[in-house]
């Protein structure tokens, strides 16, 4: 089977790529912007007929889209979440390859859920924000193009390669400069929110389940379990070693607030995004339903295991 992976060198194409590359059965394809692709091409300002050109060379079986940006404007995100996918779909349309497409999608493309609920995938969409708006605006594209496609929706991934900016890494960075100014107090924001984590290798599985399946539409992928940040925190103390004591600060109205820093440093840290400025609100869990229906598809890897793998990564930089 030859697969055409699009955002090889991201946060989850880089565990796609390891997973697929792992079946003897598959033989892929990279193709994105950096030096290191097999194929240099920028979505954002590529022309469908130049990507429907290389398709036709290649002849992929399955194209599975992990690109994209979770940061920037309005604009930046429109051009890399949505624009990109449109380019996609538009060259598939074309290209005679007849390739089925896996398009990456984010459960901020839900918005606000019901404290307590679980998100279905016919539950309707009301992201809050930007970024949100440009994914689901992309899985709309994907949903209407008449190609084979099915789009995963994946809620909040965790484990090895977690990105420092996201909440879980903060929270490991936080703890890492505790440790090693040997304070015994740290003081963390926003700790109320609850999340469906899923670890990124689980992630890629669902990703290779669905490259090999006949399913279309979205499914959700996440673990079905949302887990406040403050649970987390202990977690991630507990596996680090942390024996301080965890000081959770209330979160402020305003969309600015240090998610942790050491005691003492209060006065001069800079303000971050707030710990989940995904437009989500305070909660959210996935059904997973689908997934283990159609795809045969089940997480394994709990977030203790996944939280172990982001301090290591974090405590090589002590």
């Amino acid at each position: 089977m030859r697969v055409l992976l699009i955002g090889a060198n991201g946060y989850l194409g880089r565990f796609v790529a390891d997973r697929l590359l792992a079946d003897p059965a598959v033989q892929l394809t990279a193709l994105g912007r950096g030096d290191d692709a097999d194929v240099r091409f920028d979505l954002a300002s590529g022309s469908p007929g130049a990507l429907t050109r290389f398709l036709d060379a290649v002849h992929p079986g399955v194209v599975v889209n992990c690109a994209g940006a979770t940061r920037g404007g309005a604009r930046e995100l429109t051009r890399h979440n949505t624009v990109a996918v449109a380019t996609v779909c538009e060259a598939l349309r074309r290209s005679g390859c007849g390739a089925r497409l896996v398009q990456i999608g984010c459960s901020a493309e839900y918005g606000p859920s019901q404290p307590g609920s679980s998100t279905a995938e016919d539950a309707v969409p009301r992201p809050g924000g930007p970024y949100g708006v440009s994914k689901l605006a992309a899985t709309e594209l994907v949903l209407g193009s008449g190609l084979d496609a099915v789009v995963l929706r994946v809620f909040s991934p965790a484990g090895p390669g977690t990105p420092a900016g996201s909440p879980l890494g903060r929270l490991a960075e936080a703890m890492r400069r505790a440790m090693q100014s040997g304070d015994g107090e740290l003081k963390l924001g926003g700790l109320g929110v609850q999340r469906d984590f899923v670890d990124v290798r689980d992630v890629a599985r669902a990703v290779h389940a669905a490259s090999l399946s006949a399913a279309q539409g979205v499914i959700n992928i996440g673990s079905g379990r949302a887990v406040r940040l403050r649970d987390a925190a202990a977690v991630l103390a507990r596996v680090a070693g942390y024996g301080g004591a965890l000081h959770e600060l209330d979160a402020p109205p305003g969309p600015l607030r240090t998610i942790g820093h050491p005691r003492g440093d209060s006065d001069h840290a800079a303000p971050v995004a707030y710990p989940y400025p995904d437009g989500c609100g305070s909660w959210q869990q996935a059904d997973v339903r689908t997934a283990r229906d159609r795809l045969g598809w089940r997480p394994r890897i709990n977030l203790e295991e996944s939280l172990a793998d982001i301090w290591m990564e974090a405590a090589c930089r002590i």
